[in-house]
């Protein structure tokens, strides 16, 4: 009896189109065949690109696991990321003034892409490709695969015949649909979308709120994983994967007083904690957290919105102290003149909840003051963390290269993969 399932079963390794075609050449076309298939990839201006984002997904474990490492790890990257610049440069220059390589590298990928359709849609359609149409469609495909391993001028001339076999025995599969088209969309946005809700997010930073750790300009990546898998729109995490936030993680989180606006703060207190700030000093549970003067006159960069909207660079000086948070060192800012902002206090900290506070103390819409929204501290709920700041891609902010082109705004390729520490 029927069990409804009309789909024909999939085939094994041993039956696959690709495999027959294999059987049919020699180990050593065979062996050719790879070392042209490789060479095409290595050529590809995706090549660079994609060696260069697998060494800095490799980057990013071992600072976050270790971030020290980033003392020799991060000068590697550079150096590997210029390289990758001039590879892709050079192959862009390559295949724009060597037509012929060009057109060739065009050729063979169009074969081999070629090439794996047909097995898919042999493999797929088994059971309608039999008898003489499988035969004819692996004489070409045998055909084609020895002209491009061994280099044979007819390649585009093979090549044609086959994609005429192609036509005529897999018309009507060949033509993708709009269903199929879309189904690709659908899974490709889907893949998209987990990746940005579980593991990683990027985020721009907005403001001078963070400054020195973080500037205007800074993109940043986001570990949406750390602290457990958050359920967007409803601001539960139901369970943790790796630990709970700490005292001094660089956190980005939604406002829990406007969730239509995300802020990236300091961790400074954690559940049961309490939370004073007396003269720029932190204290924790009455424990003074200690800090040294760095800098009496450290200057930074701001770009304030004017009242129609547009930023404009401007100077501001603090004092620049290097505070240790429970172990946790960083840097951390202080206002040479004007009223401290040291808020009132002691805060404590409710369970399920961290307090936060920017590392530019007397610039930062943090716990302290509401998050800008209401007067009176606010802290952020564990539901409202998206996840813990990991290291900074890119760059963009004041005196960059190329700052006299954008007013003002250019790379700061000295900020390029610096940890957020």
């Amino acid at each position: 009896m029927a069990d409804g399932n009309s789909s024909a079963p999939k085939p094994k390794k041993k039956d696959r189109f690709d495999d027959a075609i294999a059987a049919r050449l020699s180990p050593e076309l065979r062996a050719k065949l790879r070392r042209v298939h490789w060479e095409n990839r290595l050529t590809s201006l995706w090549a660079p690109v994609t060696l260069f984002g697998g060494v800095f997904v490799l980057y990013l474990f071992i600072v976050e696991l270790h971030t020290p490492s980033a003392a020799w790890a991060r000068p590697a990257l550079k150096g590997f990321g210029l390289l990758m610049l001039i590879a892709f440069v050079a192959l862009a220059v390559a295949r724009t003034a060597m037509r012929p390589f060009a057109r060739l590298r065009k050729l063979r990928h169009q074969t081999f892409e070629f090439l794996g359709e047909i097995s898919d849609l042999v493999d797929k359609h088994r059971d309608k490709v039999t008898g003489r149409p499988n035969d004819d469609l692996l004489e070409h495909a045998v055909t084609l695969a020895g002209a491009l391993a061994t280099r044979d001028a007819r390649l585009e001339e093979e090549l044609k015949a086959a994609e005429a076999a192609a036509d005529k025995h897999l018309a009507a599969w060949r033509k993708q649909s709009i269903f199929d088209f879309g189904m690709g969309f659908v899974k490709a946005f889907a893949i998209a979308m987990v990746i940005r809700t579980i593991f990683i997010e990027p985020f721009r930073i907005p403001s001078g709120s963070m400054i020195p750790t973080l500037q205007i300009g800074d993109q940043i990546f986001v570990n949406k994983f750390i602290y457990g898998v958050r359920i967007p729109f409803i601001n539960e995490v139901p369970f943790v994967i790796v630990r709970r936030p700490e005292r001094g993680d660089v956190i980005v989180f939604n406002n829990p007083l406007d969730e239509s606006r995300d802020f990236i703060k300091r961790v400074i207190g954690v559940p049961g904690d309490t939370v004073e700030l007396r003269d720029g000093v932190v204290y924790i549970n009455g424990v003074a957290q200690p800090r040294e003067l760095v800098q009496a006159d450290y200057v930074y960069w701001d770009a304030p919105e004017d009242m129609r909207g547009n930023t404009h660079w401007i100077s501001n000086e603090i004092a620049l102290y290097r505070e240790n948070l429970d172990g946790h060192v960083h840097l951390a800012g202080e206002a040479l003149s004007g009223p401290r902002r040291d808020g009132a206090g002691p805060f404590k900290v409710p369970e399920g909840h961290v307090f936060v506070m920017g590392d530019n103390r007397d610039n930062s819409a943090d716990s302290r003051f509401g998050f800008g929204v209401r007067p009176g501290v606010a802290f952020v709920p564990y539901g409202n963390i998206k996840g813990k700041a990991m290291v900074i891609w890119l760059a963009l902010g004041h005196d960059g290269l190329g700052s006299g082109l954008t007013g003002g705004t250019g790379l700061r390729t000295d900020r390029l993969f610096l940890p957020v520490r």
